[in-house]
């Protein structure tokens, strides 16, 4: 076997993983508290939550915390402005898209992942808070992921708290009137995650549950 054929092969594959796994965690493992900030990258920068998630990551910094994101626009770059402007660290997991998705200019710290479990991994094992704004599937798949993760006791219980009533209140009433009263969940389930709208109220609860303390690694 050549070596261009190795590298198209999928045991190197399995090298390529382990490269990133490796760089996330020498890296982040320095980054700590973090609270992981995720977001729409369609807000636009005049929008109320591009400013909400500004002001929430330098709450957050100002109460001891270093603040992680996707890397990209919209409420993630809002949330870099606003922990890079206040003084903390600001830290992109940038993920390699067909249509580029060029990491914002507020980092101080930037990683780049091809594979999304990996980045995904790394949110959890390293964050001792999750804030999430409105926004789609990729920020949909981060929420349901975090409240997956804990309901099955995979990781720990950790702060899941959504900023926007009124974006979020009809998502938490349709988990009530039809997933709770079909018992696909549990009444449980429903304080896995807290609705907010002001980010010094959002700053209060996280504080509360984790007192500043990094929350132990995640095993997944």
């Amino acid at each position: 076997m050549t070596v261009e054929d190795f590298r198209d092969s999928e045991p190197w594959r399995v090298f390529r993983i382990m490269s990133e796994f490796v760089e996330g965690f020498e890296t982040l493992n320095k980054i700590s508290p973090a609270v992981s900030i995720f977001g729409s990258s369609r807000a636009p920068r005049r929008s109320k939550y591009y400013r909400l998630a500004e002001r929430m990551a330098r709450e957050l910094v100002k109460a001891g915390y270093n603040i992680i994101t996707g890397a990209g626009p919209g409420a993630m770059e809002a949330a870099n402005k606003g922990a890079k402007e206040a003084g903390g660290q600001s830290v992109g997991l940038n993920i390699e898209l067909p249509q580029e998705q060029q990491p914002n200019p507020y980092l101080t710290t930037l990683l780049q992942f091809r594979y999304f479990f990996v980045r995904k991994m790394m949110f959890v094992k390293y964050s001792c808070a999750f804030v999430i704004f409105p926004g789609g599937f990729g920020t949909m798949d981060e929420f349901f992921e975090s409240l997956t993760l804990v309901q099955t006791h995979k990781i720990e219980s950790f702060p899941v708290v959504l900023m926007g009533s009124t974006y979020w209140h009809p998502l938490a009433q349709w988990l009530r009137n039809f997933m709770l009263a079909e018992g696909c969940i549990g009444g449980a389930d429903l304080q896995l995650f807290h609705i907010m709208d002001e980010p010094e109220e959002a700053v209060r609860y996280i504080t509360s549950q984790t007192q500043r303390a990094v929350r132990p690694p995640a095993t997944v």
